[in-house]
């Protein structure tokens, strides 16, 4: 389950493997073995380690199913109390819309810069 996480966050950055462990300078086979299952219990330094670059919590990494989703609800909550702040303050859709397409503009651009 630990591992299942870490891989699902890991591909979300667009890290391979070797990228990963050499961010979170930790074992390559190491941090394999844990994506796949074959060691389930690492510790709370590996942990540690692997969350910085993964932009998460260790928390996070040890959740269950039912407090993760808890989590996921409260990230909803989060974000609908953002978006009516920026709606009382004027905000419209469209500049929701406009700053998204920027944000997808900057990432594209940056992916075209690593080739």
């Amino acid at each position: 389950m630990i591992g299942e996480r870490i891989n699902r966050l890991r591909e979300k950055k667009g890290y391979s493997i070797t990228e990963m462990a050499r961010l979170a300078d930790v074992s390559k086979s190491y941090l394999s073995q844990i994506e796949r299952g074959l060691q389930s219990n690492p510790s709370l330094l590996f942990l540690k380690k692997i969350a910085i670059p993964l932009d998460t919590s260790v928390e996070y990494l040890l959740m269950d199913g039912k407090s993760q989703k808890q989590h996921e609800t409260k990230l909803d909550e989060e974000w609908k109390a953002l978006i009516q702040q920026a709606m009382e303050n004027g905000v419209k859709k469209e500049d929701f819309r406009d700053y998204l397409n920027y944000i997808q503009f900057q990432s594209w651009l940056k992916e075209q810069n690593k080739t």
